[in-house]
């Protein structure tokens, strides 16, 4: 299992994974067919499982929609929400679960803005 990483840690990978993409058609093609393996590339270490990581070709319309995780049908909360609530944690990669929105992180991108909600 891989370590976990802090959201700047993330935030820095993910910048410098798309900065090489735009410069690098190998490494781009790379990072369209295998996200893991391109931010391993760049970050030298593996990413959390919990994590799930997707690159899109910059060209065309592209609509992600992230479904939550499960209820439990008793009514009771999961042990990654518990950990959340008790902790006062910071939601990450599963936020979905806990606010009902999706974890993506903004990235600037030259001509574009930014793309993106909370990490």
């Amino acid at each position: 299992m891989a370590e976990q990483w802090t959201s700047e840690e993330i935030d820095r990978v993910i910048r410098e994974t798309v900065r090489r993409g735009q410069t690098d058609a190998e490494f781009r093609k790379l990072a369209l067919k295998d996200p893991n393996m391109a931010v391993m590339k760049v970050a030298g270490r593996g990413i959390p499982e919990s994590l799930k990581i997707k690159f899109f070709d910059g060209t065309g319309a592209h609509v992600s929609i992230v479904l939550p995780e499960l209820v439990a049908d008793d009514g009771e909360l999961s042990d990654t929400q518990l950990e959340q609530v008790a902790g006062g944690g910071r939601c990450a990669a599963s936020c979905a679960a806990s606010c009902g929105v999706t974890s993506t992180i903004s990235v600037g991108l030259p001509g574009v803005g930014a793309v993106g909600g909370c990490i």
